[in-house]
């Protein structure tokens, strides 16, 4: 009889691991028998019934079986349950990858630049001035303080007139992305800008939805690719596209809305990232064009405030609300109260407008700073920076033999991350594969590691 070291853990844990481990090694072959309870415990000196909680915890997790007065037997596994196929007890399971050292892809804003002590204090506040309000249930479409100081922020900071029954907030883009497929159908034919965001996609075939991409010139999407890929729902973002950074000029726009306006088409508009712009003023949304009620607005505090703040927002169209009522009303906002009314104070009392302010000085610096090491490296007259007037990422096009693939692969070696504008097609084409154009989004590198980045980077190149 197989003699089990029990030691270093509880018995009720570490007796069920090591049969198990023997089970999956081979150790006791499948239709084996096991031990009686009163013969493993004796075995063990430890209690029948420790032994009755293990032989029933692998009967549970299907590992052995219960026979009637024969005893207990080892189940027949599938083959592919094997020792080699699992990690042994106790020992994680480590993805090996290289070190990251210099992240080029994740845009994740800096966080020692938030107001940390002002949020404090408005939290305070909402504590002991809100009272009973922050237990009471909330409206599905969220707090009716924060849909109006949203609308009010729209009205001042982007330009669109919206009432704040329009505004229907929930915990990230994603939550709304449902909501949106139930509320249009899923049957309906979407649009997905291509190259785009790989999670939209990813979403809405998780959701059984037909999806095409549609392609992008230099001002968006393609004017003609709508009515002639049959779509009815165009999700786009046109204040700036990601991740090419394409702004779509106002004859598109039109273009688009013309398109719409003819039978039951909708326009999802994503505004994300468009707050950041560093020449002139933000552009305007396509929803304060749209005429015929069938654009639908989105955004997100995640890039502005941080992405912890699982609170994002649409605004629906007019003629919507009442189908949105009907069909979705029953559900539950999934935003906290207390986050909800601090953040409508944090945006109702100017705290957001000069955060956001003091956040585009900050990224503007930051974004000059990479510029001028690309520009001052060995390398300069090998690339071309495209698209830097906004966001918190800009294109790198690079003037190199090697293989989008080749080059990342040397990168990695190097702890270097990036993302090529070819990772963003929908559809992998011959020809898309190899762009030569890096994303680089800068907002979460560190200063101290720009100028030894850019020194790997040269080496590379």
């Amino acid at each position: 009889m197989q003699t089990y070291d029990l030691s270093g853990g509880k018995l009720c844990d570490t007796l069920p691991a090591a049969l198990r481990a023997d089970i999956l090694s081979g150790a006791i072959a499948p239709g084996e028998k096991l031990p009686s309870k009163r013969r493993l415990a004796e075995h063990h000196g430890i209690s029948i019934n420790t032994v009755q909680n293990a032989y029933e915890q692998l009967i549970a997790e299907g590992y052995i079986e219960s026979r009637e007065r024969s005893g207990y037997y080892v189940s027949d596994l599938p083959t592919s349950l094997s020792s080699s196929a699992l990690p042994p007890v106790g020992e994680e399971v480590t993805e090996q990858a290289p070190p990251v050292w210099l992240d080029l892809v994740t845009n994740t804003p800096d966080g020692t630049r938030f107001p940390f002590s002002l949020w404090a204090r408005l939290m305070r506040r909402v504590l002991t001035e809100e009272g009973e309000a922050l237990l009471a249930p909330l409206p599905a479409a969220g707090a009716p303080a924060l849909q109006s100081a949203i609308a009010e922020y729209l009205r001042h900071g982007r330009g669109i007139a919206v009432e704040p029954c329009q505004v229907v907030i929930g915990a990230g883009t994603e939550y709304l992305y449902h909501l949106l497929l139930q509320l249009l159908g899923r049957e309906r034919v979407y649009g997905l800008e291509d190259p785009g965001h790989s999670k939209i996609a990813r979403i809405y075939a998780l959701n059984g939805v037909r999806f095409r991409p549609v392609p992008l010139d230099e001002g968006g999407v393609c004017a003609d690719a709508p009515e002639r890929l049959g779509i009815e729902v165009l999700h786009i973002s046109p204040n700036h596209h990601f991740p090419t950074g394409i702004v779509t000029p106002a004859t598109r726009r039109r273009a688009l809305l013309a398109w719409m306006g003819q039978g039951d088409r909708y326009i999802i508009e994503d505004d994300y990232d468009s707050e950041f712009r560093f020449t002139g003023r933000p552009i305007p949304p396509l929803f304060g064009m749209d005429t015929a009620d069938r654009v639908i607005y989105m955004n997100t505090f995640s890039k502005t405030i941080a992405p912890s703040m699982r609170i994002s927002y649409m605004v629906l169209p007019k003629p919507l609300l009442a189908r949105y009522r009907q069909q979705l009303g029953f559900y539950a906002c999934p935003v906290p109260a207390f986050e909800q009314y601090t953040l409508a104070r944090f945006l109702r009392e100017g705290h957001f407008e000069r955060h956001l302010h003091r956040m585009r000085t900050f990224y503007r610096t930051r974004r000059d700073a990479v510029i001028a090491l690309l520009q001052s490296a060995p390398f300069a007259a090998r690339i071309r920076i495209k698209e830097a007037d906004a966001g918190l990422h800009f294109l790198v096009e690079l003037k190199i033999d090697r293989s989008d693939g080749e080059l990342r692969s040397v990168l990695e070696k190097g702890g270097i991350r990036v993302a090529f504008l070819g990772d963003y097609h929908i559809e992998k084409k011959e020809g898309k594969t190899d762009t030569h154009t890096i994303v680089l989004n800068y907002s979460g590198v560190e200063p101290e590691r720009l100028a030894e980045g850019i020194r790997r980077l040269c080496e590379t190149l």
